[in-house]
């Protein structure tokens, strides 16, 4: 790794190459003479180092590459040049820095994020089966990945040999990947609904489950991807998550586009996924009436008053005449706002 330290006082700056290793982090660190901050751009190596470092008693910033501006003439980029540019940003105090999550949030994250990995195989497996065959003017009209589907996905035959081949390595990769997805699926399912009734996550979780459309696995995952809600507001957790439109405004001139699509594409996804189930009339559901068993009046008045606003939101957009896709986007960040109300409300 390369290393920037810029003296405050006499204004030297060095740049060396230093080991990867935490440790030899940590040590080089306290060797400087203090009082020392140090900042680094997040990434795979995680949160671990800023931890070693709080820990031994050195200010340390997480950094998210993606809130860094670059000019548009740099075209250099180098280890050494961004040390130096991080090392900069610090001095003056204009490093965007991100949250260090705790241990217990980061291990509940990997849990998440598991069983999504787990939903992605099987996705791409039977995508590239029934892409395959939809290539070649062959649908399955019917529920898919039966005891019907599967016979009848036995029964293709083709006449030219290189196509039968990648038939029959696609059928059996996604039925391979059907029975053991399925299995590690239903297990990380089992662990996640283990752990959101226990610890730290159980009430923002139950809080958040009143809400049409998030179920344990949805509440959990927010609840993990967030972390602490608390940072933000009811209108500045749509922007975090990327569900605010682009801009592009000068003088009298102001137009928006698309959403940012910044931020936690996780929790992005798990909104706008719930956000569909609020398009039908609001009726509660059996199993939503079970969820909000055993919470507060409050929190049960907030919520049902939510799920009648989410649902009017839908209305007035479908009456406007928006895509049905547009419409889940609006609805999904006005869904985040009504998410960040439950989850804020004392236990």
């Amino acid at each position: 790794m390369v290393a920037c330290a810029i003296d405050d006082e006499a204004g030297e700056i060095r740049t060396l190459r230093v080991s990867p290793k935490t440790e030899a982090i940590v040590a080089w660190a306290q060797a400087l003479p203090g009082p020392v901050v140090v900042a680094y751009e997040v990434g795979p190596t995680g949160f671990g180092l800023a931890r070693a470092l709080t820990a031994a008693g050195v200010r340390c910033e997480v950094v998210a590459p993606s809130k860094l501006e670059r000019p548009p003439g740099d075209r250099v980029k180098t280890d050494r040049r961004d040390a130096e540019r991080l090392a900069r940003l610090l001095r003056i105090g204009e490093l965007p820095g991100v949250r260090v999550p705790t241990e217990a949030e980061e291990a509940a994250r990997d849990l998440v994020r598991a069983r999504e990995d787990a939903r992605g195989d099987l996705m791409r497996a039977r995508h590239r089966l029934s892409k395959l065959l939809l290539r070649h003017g062959l649908v399955w009209e019917n529920s898919a990945w039966t005891a019907a589907h599967e016979a009848w996905l036995r029964a293709q035959r083709f006449d030219r040999l290189g196509v039968q081949l990648a038939f029959d390595e696609a059928f059996d990769e996604a039925f391979d990947a059907v029975l053991t997805v399925h299995a590690r699926r239903d297990r990380l399912d089992a662990a996640i609904t283990e752990m959101a009734a226990t610890g730290p996550f159980a009430s923002v979780v139950g809080r958040l489950c009143c809400l049409r459309g998030v179920g344990t696995l949805t509440a959990f995952g927010l609840a993990v991807e967030v972390g602490d809600w608390r940072r933000f507001t009811g209108s500045s957790i749509g922007s975090y998550l990327g569900l605010v439109p682009t801009e592009s405004s000068s003088g009298a001139r102001r137009a928006q586009g698309g959403i940012t699509k910044t931020g936690n594409s996780h929790a992005r996804r798990l909104l706008v996924e719930a956000a569909w189930h609020h398009r039908k009339p609001y009726r509660p559901s059996r199993e939503l009436i079970r969820r909000r068993d055993g919470q507060p009046p409050a929190v049960r008045d907030r919520a049902d008053h939510g799920n009648r606003r989410l649902h009017r939101r839908w209305a007035r957009l479908d009456v406007r005449g928006k895509r049905s896709t547009i419409s889940a986007v609006a609805v999904a960040r006005e869904l985040a706002g009504w998410s960040w109300s439950l989850a804020v409300m004392d236990d």
